[in-house]
């Protein structure tokens, strides 16, 4: 391998002795085979940089996965070690990586330098135009141009973070275009008779679903409902309960509230006078979201559930309104409001409020389609990378 440019080699000189360095603690054994390592930079990215890794296994025969920077019960995790020479060779020593997925902007010029030296391959992935940070002091030489020269893959969100990496010196041959790095899901799967039996059962009427619903909010949702049916007498909700155990007190919920209502589990179907239909549970939002084009997402009204995967609902049409505890998927509903295809709502008020705006057809449809769209930009990007990585995997393993 080449010498490195001054301002990393600088950088290598001055982290051997980093007085802040802590040593590792210590580190479960590397199982055999080949091995991904995988590093997420914030929260925002560490479900879908997992849910990407899960992927890759699936579809590797015996291949491993260590996360860095991300908790997960799925696969091994380990701490970043301190970007000093030694610790980052000690890292790479023991778990022997094939590959590195590395995402976001913050780089670690001692890992990235080593790993490039021992023939770990290296991407990284959802690069975009916000800038780079480095460790180390201000008036060193910037770092990053020379980390970015040893990457084997670049994929980047947009045009304008391509320009950036070529005015920095990437190649044009290692840069692939891409979306940003997002959590793919898969869509849910629904019987296609029952769906057209229910699509013509409902043509004509507006409907929403409240999808995965926690106790808490049921009360809320009702009301909600039954406000906005005041402008939109046919409206319909399809209530789903997060929680199957939790469906009978659903179910007096819904008979306190006086609406009328069928129940989903007991064989019911809705007629025309029907205005609350109570599935037991999720089991069937694949439908539910098919025949809704507006969903609220529960677990995020009710403080202490985190939210629940906007993309599920996204990825089958459905425009999507959420309540503010959403930080298990922060970053999810933040891209999706970027696209204008979410919307947020703090109480049963502006709950109403939005389910009589949205419910209207053109405005479904534009949220729906810019919801689409965010979706399908990153399952494009999962697809790019997962395929890479299995090439490097092959490469590997014919070593």
């Amino acid at each position: 391998m080449r010498k490195p440019p001054l301002s990393l080699r600088t950088y290598l000189a001055l982290s051997r002795t980093d007085p802040a360095a802590v040593p590792p603690a210590a580190r479960a054994p590397r199982p055999a085979g080949p091995l991904v390592w995988a590093h997420a930079a914030n929260p925002q990215t560490d479900r879908a940089l997992a849910s990407l890794c899960t992927r890759i296994q699936s579809q590797s025969d015996g291949a491993h996965v260590l996360l860095t920077g991300v908790a997960s019960s799925e696969h091994m995790t380990d701490a970043i070690p301190a970007d000093t020479p030694a610790q980052a060779q000690a890292f790479l020593d023991h778990w022997q990586p094939d590959l590195c997925l590395w995402s976001g902007e913050a780089l670690r010029p001692a890992l990235l330098h080593c790993a490039a030296r021992a023939d770990c391959r290296l991407a990284l992935i959802g690069a975009g135009d916000t800038g780079w940070s480095t460790p180390g002091a201000r008036w060193l030489p910037d770092t990053a141009p020379a980390v970015l020269q040893g990457f084997d893959v670049i994929f980047a969100q947009n045009a304008a973070a391509e320009r950036d990496l070529r005015r920095m010196g990437v190649s044009g041959d290692r840069l692939r275009r891409s979306g940003p790095l997002a959590e793919a899901t898969l869509p849910l799967d629904c019987r296609p008779e029952l769906h057209e039996e229910m699509s013509e059962l409902l043509s004509g009427r507006p409907v929403w679903t409240a999808a995965r619903i926690r106790q808490p909010e049921a009360d809320l949702v009702l009301n909600a409902h039954r406000a906005a049916a005041r402008l939109a007498h046919r409206l319909l909700l399809i209530l789903v309960p997060a929680d199957p155990s939790e469906a009978e007190a659903f179910t007096v919920a819904v008979h306190r509230s006086g609406l009328r209502s069928a129940f989903w589990g007991e064989g019911d179907m809705p007629d025309e006078n029907t205005q609350v239909l109570m599935a037991p549970g999720p089991e069937e939002l694949g439908l539910w979201y098919r025949l809704a084009p507006v969903c609220f997402l529960g677990g995020s009204l009710a403080p202490g559930f985190g939210g629940h995967d906007p993309f599920e609902a996204a990825a089958l049409g459905s425009a999507v309104l959420y309540g503010p505890n959403v930080g298990q998927h922060l970053g999810a509903y933040s891209r999706l409001v970027d696209a204008g295809a979410a919307r947020i709502v703090r109480d049963e008020h502006s709950l109403s409020g939005a389910v009589s705006q949205m419910i209207a057809p053109d405005q479904a449809a534009a949220m729906a389609h810019a919801g689409w769209d965010v979706v399908s930009a990153g399952a494009e990007m999962t697809d790019r990378v997962v395929e890479q990585a299995l090439h490097w995997l092959d490469q590997a393993q014919r070593r």
